[in-house]
C-alpha cells in the first residue's frame, strides 16, 4: 500500500476551499459551516490573535465545549504558525494551571461558563498574557488581560495569508491524562494529524459521500483528526454534537443524515441498551465506529439497527493506529484488529527490547515507517521523550500479544500487570471478571507488597448501594472464576476510587497505599482454596 503524502492541515483547508468552497463541511447542531466560512472566520480570528501578540511557535490554549469557536480557534492558531492546545473542559484549579503553565500558553480562549476557573489561576500563570472570553462570563471580568470574543473580532484585521509551515511543524499539543503523575503534552505535527485521519478513513472505507456524526470532545485527537481534519482530506461533511445524549442520539442521526457515527464504546452500549426510538426507522447509518464494543453490543448494532461496526482498533495519542480491522475482515474475540504495517512498524518486545515469540505477551512498541507519522515527543520533557523511545522503539506501556495472522490482543497496562508466584496476572482480565458480579459498582485490581517477593493481588472496589456482600463472600465467588494463583489475598471496600479529572483510576495511589487498616486479608482470615 502506498504511504500517504506529507502535508499540513493549512494546506488541506486551502485545498478544500479551492475544490469545494461552499459545500457542507461542518455542522454544529444545525449551524452549518462551509470550508469558505471556516477559512474566512478563522482568518479574522487569526488577525485578532496576532493583535494580542501571538506569533509563530506560540501556544494558544482553549477551554471550550464542542462548537464552532473551538474549531475556529484551532484553524486560526495554525494560520499563524502557532500551536493549538485544546484543554479538557473538565479541568479547573491545579489541573488547569498545570497545563497552561506547562505549555506556556500566551493566550487562552475560554467559554464564558468557565471564566471563573481562569480568574482563580490567571495570577499564578505567568505566561498568560490575554484571555478571550466567548459568550457571557460567569463572573465579572474587568482586568486588562480579559477580552470579549465578539468585540475583539469586530476590531481585528483579517490574517489573509497563512504563515508558511512544514509538515513536521507542530500543530497542537494534546495532553495525556496523567495517571502516573502530571499530564504531559504530546507534540503532534501537522502531518501526523492528517496521517491519523487517513488511517481511520482507510479502516472505515470512508468516502466523500459519508457524513460523520460525533459527540466526542474536540480537545481529544480523535475528534480533531476524524471530524475536522479528515473531512477536509476525504471530503464529505461532519456533524459535531455539543455533548452526548441517549435520548437525542437518533433524532441527531436523522437530522444530520449521518452515515457514520464515531463514538466511544461506552456510548454505543448506552444506545444499544436504550428503548426503541421513532427516529430509528429509516436512518442512513452504515457504520458505528466505537471501541471497545463487547460482542453482544456489536450484535445488537448489526441485527437491531442494521448497521455494521468498527470495534477493532488500538492506538494512543502518541501513535495511532497501531492496529485496526481492515474492511471486510471479521475480527477475532478479544482482538484489536491487525497490526498496521503501512505507516508504522509494530513489535512486541520483552524487558530487554528483544522480540517475543508469536502468542507470548510483550510490550507493544512501534516506530514510524515514514516521517512525521507519530508524535514528536513530550513538550519540554526531553528525558521522558528519550525514555519512551528507548532503543529507537516507542514503548507504549501496554502489554499485548500477536497471533500467527497478525491480530493484536491487548493484555494489560505494563505498570498495572501483576506477577505472583511466577505467574503473570492481567489486571484488565481480573477487572472484567469482577465487574461481572452484581454487587460491584466499580473495581480496581492492583499489586500489593508480598513477603514472598513479587506481588500479592489486591481488589479495591466500590459496592452497589444497599449491597451486603462481605469480602470473604466476594473472594469465594472469585475463586470459582479466576485461576488459583490470581485469587485475591486482599479485598477492600471503599466509597470511591481515586481518579484523575477525566475519570481514570489512579492505580499508582492504590499501590502506594498498599494494605490499609480496612483491608481484608484472606490469609489472616484463614480462608484457603485448593490449587487447581
Amino acid at each position: 500500500m502506498t504511504p500517504p503524502k506529507r502535508t499540513t492541515i493549512n494546506a488541506e483547508l486551502a485545498a478544500r476551499v479551492a475544490s469545494d468552497p461552499d459545500g457542507p463541511y461542518l455542522d454544529f447542531m444545525g449551524d452549518a459551516y462551509s470550508a469558505r466560512r471556516i477559512d474566512e472566520e478563522a482568518a479574522r480570528l487569526a488577525g485578532a490573535l496576532a493583535q494580542l501578540g501571538v506569533r509563530r511557535g506560540d501556544r494558544v490554549a482553549s477551554l471550550l465545549e464542542n462548537g464552532p469557536e473551538q474549531v475556529l480557534a484551532f484553524f486560526a492558531t495554525l494560520r499563524l504558525g502557532a500551536i493549538a492546545v485544546p484543554v479538557n473542559n473538565a479541568y479547573k484549579g491545579e489541573f488547569l494551571r498545570h497545563q497552561l503553565s506547562d505549555c506556556e500558553a500566551r493566550v487562552l480562549i475560554v467559554q464564558g461558563d468557565f471564566a471563573s476557573r481562569v480568574t482563580e489561576i490567571v495570577g499564578i500563570t505567568p505566561s498568560l498574557e490575554a484571555v478571550v472570553v466567548v459568550g457571557e462570563p460567569d463572573v465579572p471580568i474587568d482586568a486588562f488581560a480579559f477580552h470579549d470574543y465578539e468585540k475583539l473580532l469586530a476590531g481585528a484585521r483579517t490574517q489573509t495569508e497563512p504563515v508558511d509551515v512544514a509538515p513536521s511543524d507542530l500543530a497542537c499539543l494534546i495532553y495525556t491524562a496523567g495517571t502516573t503523575g502530571p499530564s504531559k503534552g504530546c507534540m503532534l505535527s501537522h502531518n501526523y494529524v492528517v496521517c491519523m485521519a487517513g488511517q481511520i478513513a482507510r479502516a472505515w472505507q470512508r468516502t466523500p459521500d459519508d457524513i460523520i456524526w460525533t459527540p466526542l470532545p474536540l480537545f481529544h485527537l480523535n475528534a480533531i483528526s476524524i471530524a475536522v481534519v479528515g473531512t477536509l482530506s476525504i471530503g464529505g461533511s461532519a456533524s459535531i454534537a455539543r455533548r452526548f445524549s441517549v435520548s437525542g442520539f437518533w433524532p441527531e442521526i436523522q437530522r444530520s443524515k449521518a452515515t457514520i457515527a464515531s463514538m466511544l464504546g461506552s456510548l454505543a452500549i448506552l444506545v444499544a441498551n436504550a428503548d426503541d426510538h421513532p427516529d430509528m426507522a429509516g436512518h442512513r447509518l452504515r457504520l458505528c465506529a466505537a471501541a471497545p464494543m463487547p460482542p453482544d453490543v456489536d450484535r445488537i448494532w448489526r441485527e437491531r439497527f442494521g448497521c455494521t461496526t468498527f470495534s477493532g482498533g488500538f492506538g494512543l495519542t502518541e501513535a495511532s493506529l497501531l492496529a485496526a480491522l481492515p474492511p471486510g475482515v471479521e475480527n477475532r474475540p478479544g482482538a484489536a484488529g491487525i497490526i498496521n504495517s503501512v505507516e508504522l512498524e509494530v513489535a512486541l518486545l520483552d524487558d530487554d527490547d528483544a522480540p517475543v515469540a508469536v502468542g507470548e505477551s510483550g510490550e507493544i512498541c512501534c516506530r514510524p515507517r515514514i516521517p512525521d507519522a507519530m508524535f514528536a515527543g513530550y513538550w519540554n520533557r526531553a528525558d521522558d521523550s528519550l525514555a519512551v523511545f528507548r532503543n529507537l522503539w516507542f514503548h507504549s506501556g501496554d502489554l499485548g500479544r500477536v497471533d500467527d495472522d497478525g491480530f493484536l490482543y491487548f493484555v494489560d497496562r505494563k505498570k498495572d500487570a501483576l506477577r505472583r508466584r511466577g505467574e503473570n496476572i492481567s489486571s484488565f482480565e481480573m477487572e472484567k471478571t469482577f465487574f461481572g458480579h452484581p454487587a460491584i459498582k466499580d473495581v480496581a485490581v492492583h499489586a500489593a507488597p508480598s513477603d514472598m517477593g513479587e506481588d500479592e493481588v489486591k481488589v479495591t472496589c466500590v459496592l452497589q448501594p444497599g449491597s451486603t456482600i462481605t469480602a470473604e463472600d466476594l473472594c469465594r465467588w472469585a475463586a470459582e472464576r479466576v485461576p488459583y494463583f490470581a485469587i485475591p489475598r486482599y479485598i477492600e471496600f471503599r466509597d470511591d476510587l481515586p481518579r484523575n479529572p477525566v475519570g481514570r483510576v489512579l492505580k499508582y495511589e492504590l499501590r502506594a497505599e498498599g494494605v490499609t487498616a480496612t483491608t481484608w486479608d484472606r490469609e489472616a482470615a484463614g480462608v484457603t482454596f485448593e490449587r487447581r
